[in-house]
């Protein structure tokens, strides 16, 4: 073992980087376009409402593997209609599909936790914020988000530590991350269990470090305001 740690750990440094590349880019684009999804979920309006039901409902309910299939494999087919608008050129790069891939599903679960959330906020606060004359967008900039936000930080802690769990889906579509540098090395050498011990070392530290800055991150949110319910999460059911 500490022959094989010296001569792959670079490589497993580099994957790293990697994963934490993808999970970062998936999870900032995916919370951008989960707070108006689950907005829209909220809506009394059907031609509003229903949209982004069934958006959230298609990636919540399809496997990750298959999405990723459909968006990386599945472009090929519709490659002469890409051309003509100038996008095949982001559909045949892995790197392009990988992120689009992760940020969609990541944004059907995150607007799920959103919605918890918005639906969490206590009436009352809306009531009083009404009551001082602020407009609809007033009360969601300064009442409404920040107040969800907060309620839904720990379920949100949980579906970035699924995406960090994720994105060893990329490594089908070439995408050297982690689990990539793991398949290739045990696919060379055959040291299965060297190759993949290791991966399940650096996803352990990667998470746990995660996890230690969600709680100070929890812990300034809640330093100045009273508890707040936390909404479900992937891992604890939505």
């Amino acid at each position: 073992m500490p022959t094989f740690l010296s001569d792959h750990l670079h490589l497993f440094v580099q994957g790293a980087v990697i994963t934490l590349q993808y999970t970062a880019a998936s999870c900032v684009i995916g919370s951008i376009l989960a707070l108006p999804l689950a907005l829209m979920r909220l809506s009394r309006r059907p031609w509003t409402q229903w949209p982004a039901t069934a958006y959230v409902f298609f990636f919540r309910g399809t496997p990750l593997l298959a999405q990723i299939f459909l968006i990386y494999y599945g472009s090929g087919q519709f490659r002469p209609e890409l051309e003509a608008i100038g996008l095949w050129q982001f559909f045949r790069e892995p790197w392009f599909c990988a992120i689009l891939a992760l940020s969609l599903n990541t944004a059907a679960y995150s607007a799920e936790i959103f919605r918890g959330a918005l639906q969490a906020v206590p009436r009352g606060e809306i009531e009083a914020a009404m009551a001082l004359g602020m407009s609809r967008l007033q009360r969601l900039r300064l009442i409404v988000v920040p107040r969800a936000l907060r309620a839904a930080w720990p379920a949100y802690t949980n579906e970035v530590v699924y995406q960090i769990q994720a994105t060893s889906l990329l490594s089908i579509i070439t995408v050297m991350d982690i689990t990539g540098v793991a398949r290739v090395i045990a696919s060379r050498n055959f040291d299965f269990y060297e190759a993949f011990g290791t991966a399940a070392i650096f996803y352990l530290v990667i998470v746990y470090l995660f996890l230690l800055f969600a709680r100070r991150v929890e812990a300034r949110l809640q330093a100045h305001l009273g508890p707040a319910r936390p909404v479900g999460s992937r891992i604890g059911g939505h």
